[in-house]
């Protein structure tokens, strides 16, 4: 039995689950943490973090901004320059992301190894 009971946490239309999802992404986290020292700019994000396109880096950027954890300023120059950084809730998450990194950090041959006992192989998505 799951515990669950209508209206507690985590069901469908719960805030507390929309907001797992959203962290939940892929590169959520990562980008909230390059975020962490203070606003930069998409390029220098993009080189920081490491491994991700500019396509995603930029739908990832735009899905926490529409959240309210991260903000974009524009400046008016030329060239036109754009800095991305946490709003005071996007800053919040970062205790929780060092501690989920510790976590990752502390367990994560662990989690290697359980997948590498197996019997059977990974089917894609597993």
């Amino acid at each position: 039995m799951s515990g669950f009971r209508p209206g507690e946490r985590f069901l469908a239309d719960c805030p507390a689950r929309l907001a797992v999802e959203l962290l939940a992404d892929k590169w959520a986290a990562v980008v909230l943490y390059g975020l962490s020292e203070g606003p930069v700019r998409h390029g220098d994000l993009a080189e920081l973090i490491g491994g991700i396109s500019r396509k995603v880096l930029t739908q990832t950027l735009r899905r926490l901004e529409a959240h309210g954890l991260v903000s974009r300023h524009a400046y008016a120059e030329v060239p036109p320059r754009v800095e991305y950084g946490l709003t005071p809730l996007g800053a919040t998450l970062i205790d929780p992301i060092l501690m989920l990194t510790e976590w990752a950090r502390t367990n994560g041959e662990a989690v290697l190894d359980a997948l590498d006992a197996r019997a059977e192989p990974l089917a894609p998505g597993d």
